[in-house]
This record gives C-alpha cells, structure tokens and sequence, in this order.
C-alpha cells in the first residue's frame, strides 16, 4: 500500500506540473504528446537458476510529457505514459504471451543541440511504473488457456495456483536518441532497463529463485508545442 501510494503522489505531482506548464512564457517550457511502438521481453532467471530465453513482444506506449529548462540546451522532462511490456516465449509445443499494462512516469533530462534547422536530443533518466492490467496466454496447436492474473508482493500458501502473479511496482532506467524538427514534430529511439524484479516472493515454493525484469527498446513519434 505504501508503494502505492507513493506512486499515486508522483503520478500527481506529475500530473499538476503538465497543467500549470500550459501557459508559460514563449521558449522557457514546451508541451508534448507521443506515441510508439514497444519491443518488450523479461530477463532474469528461472526457479532453477537458468538464465530466461523469452523472445520479444510487440507492445505499444502513449502520453505526454513537458521540457522545463534548467540550463542552457538542458531540460528537465517529465512525463506520464501507457505502457504494455511482457514477453513471449515459443517453445517446441506450447507458445505463451505475457501482456502487463503500466502507467509509468519517466523523469528524465534532455540535452538538445542546434542540428540543421531543428534540434538533436539525447535524454536518460529513471522511470517508476505500476501495473494495473495483465493478460498470459498460453496456445498449443487448437488448445489455448488464459490464467487470471494478479498484482501482488508476497503469495502465499492459501493462494491459487492457476493464478498468474507479478507485482504491480516497477522501476528502472532509460535512455533516448533523437530528432525535433523545426516545426515541432519528433521522432526517438528509446531503451530501458528494469531493475526490480516483478516476480513476487511465493511462500508456496521452498527455493523461490525466479527473477524477471522489464527490458526492452521502441520507438516513439510525437509533437512538441
């Protein structure tokens, strides 16, 4: 509840510093909206200790986010997305999908350069999110079955075991190249790398050594006002 909470007051915060740059005096802030494309997986471990070989998932991201400078070519850029991670894995006979939906704030810092007749930007910076969708299927030729799923930190013995579990925080690093042009319009490659592990502690297994972490890059294509 605590995670929680703390991030209900980010997200807020977030959200109050969006409405309050809407009207700022010409060049000290900008308002943008963006939207990509997510290519998602999870790294880690498995309960025997072997290193996961999930294969990519083809997600999708959107939100806003504003530029507050801070120094010259410097800016402070915080945001609120929607974002769908997971991973996929084909094996021999069965194929599973593991969708999670996040509403994550990136805190990042911007650098943008003069380049031509428009701006070349790289930004870094910690993100936290929080599940509050999930969706795992599992197909096997006609056969296919979808778990519940559910957020949660610790499992415990009375729980379902046909039940999917992950905890709902989440939080890591990104990185971005790219592109604004002159007009407002543009374009970034983003990476990140989760480093939290979502699997919760499970009190029904005596050597719970699962570790899995959001990993992922896109790209992102938006307009700056």
């Amino acid at each position: 509840m605590k995670t929680k909470n703390l991030f209900l007051a980010l997200l807020l915060m977030t959200s109050g510093s969006l409405l309050l740059a809407q009207s700022p005096e010409k060049g000290e802030t900008s308002f943008g909206i963006l939207g990509g494309v997510n290519f998602q997986t999870f790294n880690g471990k498995d309960g025997n200790g072997d290193k996961l070989t999930n294969d990519l998932l083809v997600g999708y991201h959107a939100g806003v986010n504003i530029a507050i400078p801070v120094a010259p070519e410097f800016f402070f850029q915080p945001g609120v997305l929607f974002s769908i991670k997971g991973a996929k894995n084909e094996g021999s006979s069965i194929t599973s999908t593991h969708k999670l939906s996040y509403i994550e704030v990136p805190l990042n810092l911007v650098y943008k350069g003069l380049l031509g007749s428009g701006y070349v930007m790289v930004g870094f910076g910690p993100y936290i999110s929080y599940g509050i969708k999930g969706k795992v299927t599992y197909e096997g030729g006609s056969l296919s079955y979808e778990p519940e799923v559910e957020f949660k930190n610790l499992v415990d013995v009375t729980d379902s075991e046909l039940t999917t579990y992950y905890k709902a925080m989440d939080a890591g690093g990104n990185i971005f190249v790219g592109y604004e042009m002159a007009g407002g319009l543009f374009f970034q490659l983003n990476a990140q790398m989760g480093m939290l592990n979502i699997k919760p502690e499970d009190n029904r297994i005596i050597s719970n050594n699962n570790v899995e972490k959001n990993t992922g890059f896109g790209l992102s294509l938006g307009y700056r006002f």
